[in-house]
């Protein structure tokens, strides 16, 4: 029940964000599933529903604006998975939680805060690397990108245009690694398919809702959506001890 529960509500809240799934879904595997299991079921579980997203919700592919990010988050995938031995999951989830629990609240709190404009493709690179190291880690790779679209000001299409296309191809590279390091074995290919079925109708349910909303209540849901699953992780992570 816990693998269904953690899929239905991941899958509506990436239906809606265009990400965060393996943040929802992780803060609530990580009570009860081994974390190298959950790690994987949270990769998959994103990657199924991006390619749902890309089939639901079809955006035009801006080869500039993805390019940064994209060059950059493959280049940080690799590094992720070989220091994943390395960093306790307790000590990661803690810092990236308190991140989000941090950073998110104070741009939902200023609305006219100042956008950054000057950093342009080196920025955005570097929010790819960062994508990219923290999804090799964990799966979630659309934290920095999220919160970089959100610096810079990004309309609500462009942000999710940016955000369905760079986890999709981050997520299966990561995916791909995986399999090829022997963390994703046959073995987990049952639940693997429960949390294919269990996302497919919440998905496209929180798609629709995405449709729906303006330009500022997308920002405002992105931004609480990071709040609450940075929170989940921090309690995760203390549960976790």
């Amino acid at each position: 029940m816990w693998l269904i529960g953690g899929a239905v509500i991941a899958g509506v809240v990436q239906g809606i964000a265009g990400f965060a799934f393996a943040m929802v879904a992780m803060s609530i595997w990580a009570w009860n599933m081994d974390p190298s299991e959950a790690t994987v079921m949270a990769v998959f579980g994103g990657l199924c529903g991006q390619v749902l997203a890309a089939v639901t919700i079809r955006r035009r592919i801006v080869t500039s604006d993805l390019l940064p990010f994209l060059i950059g988050g493959l280049v940080g995938v690799p590094i992720g998975v070989c220091l994943l031995p390395y960093i306790g999951a307790v000590q990661f989830k803690l810092f990236l939680g308190a991140l989000l629990a941090i950073s998110c609240p104070v741009m939902l709190a200023a609305p006219r805060l100042k956008y950054i404009s000057a950093s342009g493709m080196t920025g955005d690179g570097v929010a790819g690397v960062a994508g990219g190291v923290i999804g090799g880690l964990s799966g979630l790779s659309g934290v920095a990108p999220a919160i970089w679209s959100a610096l810079r000001g990004y309309d609500k299409s462009r942000q999710r245009e940016l955000l369905q296309n760079f986890n999709l191809a981050i997520l299966a590279m990561t995916m791909v690694i995986l399999v090829w390091q022997g963390t994703a074995t046959r073995a987990m290919l049952p639940h693997l398919g429960i949390v294919a079925a269990a996302l497919f109708v919440p998905s496209i349910l929180g798609a629709k809702i995405y449709q729906r909303l303006s330009e500022a209540s997308f920002r405002r849901v992105v931004l609480i959506l990071l709040t609450l699953s940075g929170l989940m992780l921090m309690a995760s992570a203390v549960g976790m001890k």
